[in-house]
């Protein structure tokens, strides 16, 4: 067992709105709890690699949902984004991470240092900049600051709400993003 084998099978676990349980995990792998641990780290750690694992998929769907659609005069950003956050609102597993541990998700999720967030925004950031060059946009702040607050937005409409009980805002948190984008 690789560490990228536990991280794909903790991944296809979240999918599947497993909770992950780490003796479950090496059960299922053929191997100790302890050599789990020393190939992947903690729960905490396994989960944020497997939570970056399924993101990565989802911003390549999302960007690749939009490039089939797009009008030829449209931004790559605004479509990508909106196709983004239609995949993130429909995640079952999700849903079922902030229900369930909704202190864990949130730092996984929205750690600045972990992968989650940096790694959305260096996607939103390299969307931004392929605007830039192809349409000319030009942003009012740089394109990692407007980034960032693209990706803020989104989880505060996408997941943060669901901290405070109340559904997925997918069209509030598109119009914002697109606001700031084409401001």
């Amino acid at each position: 067992m690789s560490a990228p084998d536990a991280v794909e099978r903790a991944a296809r676990w979240f999918i599947d709105c497993r909770r992950l349980d780490m003796q479950g995990l090496a059960d299922e792998l053929g191997v100790s709890r302890a050599t789990l641990f020393r190939r992947v780290g903690g729960r905490e750690e396994l989960l944020g690699r497997a939570l970056w694992a399924v993101t990565e998929r989802s911003l390549a769907v999302a960007a690749k949902r939009w490039e089939r659609e797009r009008p030829a005069d449209a931004l790559h950003t605004t479509g990508s984004l909106r196709h983004f956050n239609a995949i993130v609102a429909e995640s079952k597993g999700l849903r079922r991470l902030i229900d369930e541990e909704q202190a864990l998700a949130m730092r996984i999720l929205t750690d600045p240092r972990g992968r989650i967030q940096p790694g959305v925004v260096g996607a939103v950031e390299a969307a931004l900049r392929w605007d830039m060059k192809e349409f000319g946009l030009e942003p009012i702040i740089e394109p990692e600051d407007l980034a960032y607050a693209l990706v803020r937005i989104g989880e505060s409409f996408l997941y943060a709400d669901g901290l405070a009980a109340r559904e997925p805002d997918v069209e509030k948190a598109n119009r914002l993003q697109r606001a700031l984008i084409e401001a």
